[in-house]
C-alpha cells in the first residue's frame, strides 16, 4: 500500500506540474489536494517508528495547499498560517534525531545570520509589489521556513548520513518554493510567470524530507 501511495503522489505531481506549466487552473485545483495526501499515506504506511510531529507537519502542509487554492488575500493568509504550523511540527520532528552537543557552536549564529540576510534581500525586492498588511507576516513566515531549514541542517551536521542530508536538501527546496511563490503571486513583471517552479521544488522538497526521515 505504501508503494501505491507513492505512485499516486508521483502521477498526481506529474499531472499537476503539466497543469502548472500550461496555467490550467482547473486541473491544478483537481490534482493539488492529492499530492500531500498521498505523501502522508506513504509516510504513515512506511515508517517503522511513526512520528506524530511529522504526520501533523504533512497534514498542515496539505491543509495549506488546499487553503491556497481559492483566490484572495484572506485565503493566502490562511494557507500561510497552516504552513507556519507545518514548519513548527517539522522542527519538532527533526529534534528527535538531533544531538545538540555535536553541533559546532559557531554554526548557530552563522545560519541565523545567513537566513536573516537572505530573507531581507528577498523582501527588499518584493516590498514594492506586496500589499502593506502582508509584508511583515510574509517576512516572518519566510524566517520560520528558514528556522525549519536550520534545524534540518542541525540534524544533518549532528548525525550526518545520506538520510539527514536528503532531508536537509528537501528543506532547502521548500525554502526555494516559498520564495518562488511570493514572486509568482506578487511580482507580476518578474521572470516567474507560472507555478511550475513553485510546485516542482515544493513536491520534490516534501518528498526528500519524508524519504530522509524514513
Amino acid at each position: 500500500m505504501n508503494i501505491l501511495c507513492l505512485i499516486v503522489f508521483v502521477i498526481a505531481t506529474a499531472v499537476h506540474l503539466v497543469a502548472s506549466y500550461r496555467k490550467d487552473t482547473k486541473l491544478r485545483n483537481i490534482t493539488k489536494p492529492f499530492l500531500l495526501l498521498a505523501l502522508l499515506g506513504f509516510y504513515v504506511l512506511s515508517a517503522r517508528s511513526l512520528s506524530w510531529f511529522i504526520v501533523l507537519a504533512l497534514f498542515f502542509s496539505w491543509l495549506g495547499d488546499v487553503l491556497l487554492m481559492p483566490k484572495g488575500l484572506k485565503w493566502f493568509t490562511a494557507g500561510g498560517i497552516a504552513f507556519m504550523i507545518s514548519h513548527a511540527f517539522f522542527v519538532a520532528g527533526y529534534c528527535r534525531d538531533i544531538v545538540f552537543g555535536a553541533i559546532p557552536f559557531f554554526l548557530i549564529p552563522v545560519l541565523a545570520v545567513f537566513f536573516a540576510v537572505t530573507v531581507a534581500c528577498i523582501f527588499s525586492r518584493l516590498k514594492p509589489h506586496l500589499p502593506k498588511p502582508l509584508f511583515y507576516p510574509m517576512f516572518l513566515y519566510l524566517l520560520i521556513n528558514g528556522t525549519m531549514n536550520c534545524f534540518a541542517i542541525f540534524r544533518c551536521v549532528s548525525t550526518f548520513s545520506a538520510a539527514t542530508l536528503t532531508t536537509a536538501v528537501g528543506a532547502a527546496l521548500f525554502f526555494v518554493s516559498d520564495t518562488s511563490l511570493f514572486f509568482v503571486r506578487f511580482k507580476k513583471d518578474g521572470r516567474l510567470k507560472t507555478h511550475f517552479l513553485v510546485m516542482l521544488t515544493y513536491s520534490v522538497g516534501e518528498l526528500l524530507i519524508v524519504l530522509g526521515l524514513l
